[in-house]
């Protein structure tokens, strides 16, 4: 599965084709989530509100990019590096 980001010791990653709903799954210290484009733990668990936060901030903060890559991995496109927290 292909790495999108990383920032904080959380690894984000997308499938490239992939079950809709549109969706990336995300790692924090050996546990796992998938959430929404918008940061909604759609199941699994970090086991850190602070990493879950992060997460969601990232994802409201690049979600046209990741529309963008789930899009293109939809078509069989490699899916594209999106910016760290900072």
């Amino acid at each position: 599965m292909p790495v999108v980001s990383m920032f904080f010791g959380i690894v984000v990653r997308m499938y490239y084709l992939e079950h809709e709903p549109a969706h990336f799954h995300a790692e924090y210290s050996g546990r796992w989530a998938v959430f929404d484009l918008v940061g909604e733990v759609m199941r699994g668990d970090l086991g850190s509100r602070r990493a879950r936060r992060l997460v969601r901030m990232w994802a409201l903060r690049n979600r046209s990019r990741l529309e963008a890559n789930w899009r293109r991995g939809a078509a069989g496109e490699a899916i594209l590096p999106i910016p760290p927290l900072e």
